[in-house]
């Protein structure tokens, strides 16, 4: 094989390695976008996904929302935790939101509040929650979205 058909070959090799990095990119944003052969996105919602009442028993157990959302998001109805638990709790700046008020709600979509219950909030006190599966916070987001629903109901 002569030194020009070693290049050439090397360039179309290179060719084809820099089109399917282009492709997999292109892949990985179609992905993302839920696009698929023309496909519509679904429009479901973690409420539409999820089972609630699987969601207030990880809210209220597995999850610990509790401990600083209060049982079954009502702030005023605190569990019984160690001294030092509730005084950290206690102290945190700012304060954690009240989940049934959604006008107080900084994070406006499923998918905010999924990366911030899996990755943690940051400037707040909410850590990063990484023994939910994904099945247990979309129940949990599928509460929430009730604790937002009976909320409002109750404003109007």
């Amino acid at each position: 094989m002569t030194d020009r058909t070693r290049g050439m070959l090397r360039g179309f090799f290179l060719a084809c390695f820099f089109l399917a990095g282009l492709s997999a990119i292109q892949f990985a944003e179609l992905f993302d976008l839920e696009v698929w052969a023309g496909s519509r996105p679904s429009k479901k919602s973690a409420a539409d996904l999820g089972d609630a009442g699987r969601g207030r028993e990880v809210f209220n157990g597995k999850g610990i929302c509790y401990y600083c959302h209060g049982v079954d998001g009502y702030r005023d109805r605190q569990p019984q935790l160690a001294a030092d638990t509730a005084s950290l709790i206690a102290q945190l700046n700012p304060q954690p939101p009240d989940l049934r008020n959604s006008e107080s709600l900084q994070l406006t979509s499923d998918k905010a509040r999924f990366n911030a219950i899996r990755e943690g909030h940051p400037g707040t006190g909410m850590f990063p929650d990484t023994t939910m599966t994904a099945q247990e916070l979309t129940d949990t987001l599928a509460y929430l979205a009730l604790l937002r629903h009976e909320g409002s109901a109750k404003r109007k």
